[in-house]
């Protein structure tokens, strides 16, 4: 069963920068097309995309973080990474880790209701 479990978030000051990891167990090395993504949920706030990729590694960044946001995985193939630098206090949320286990059109891959696998989610709090 594929697990996603999400690891490095926390509290950070304005203007500085984390990097979350997200460990799809079984995942990457299962299926050879995949979709793998970064969605936060702010309180009272709808879930949004941040930034995803493809198996074929193209990159999707949500307009609100683009120059700020990283999203890459690993050489083994095997952890999928968001590096947020500039952080800002809107930026805090809990975010979470999805995996599809299917090709969908890039500029689809913001939407959260495409994704079937979530993490639990890791709580990411910016202060002014």
């Amino acid at each position: 069963q594929v697990q996603l479990v999400e690891s490095g978030g926390g509290s950070v000051q304005a203007g500085g920068s984390l990097r979350l990891s997200c460990a799809p167990s079984g995942y990457i090395s299962t299926y050879n097309r995949y979709c793998l993504g970064w969605f936060r949920q702010a309180p009272g706030k709808e879930r949004e995309g941040v930034a995803a990729v493809r198996s074929d590694r193209r990159p999707r960044y949500a307009d609100f973080v683009k120059a700020r946001v990283t999203v890459s995985t690993n050489v083994a193939g095997n952890m999928l990474n968001l590096q947020m630098n500039r952080l800002e206090p809107m930026d805090t949320a809990m975010y979470y880790c999805a995996a599809r286990a299917a090709p969908i059109n890039r500029e689809d891959l913001l939407r959260d209701e495409l994704y079937t696998t979530w993490g639990q989610g890791i709580q990411v709090t910016v202060s002014s």
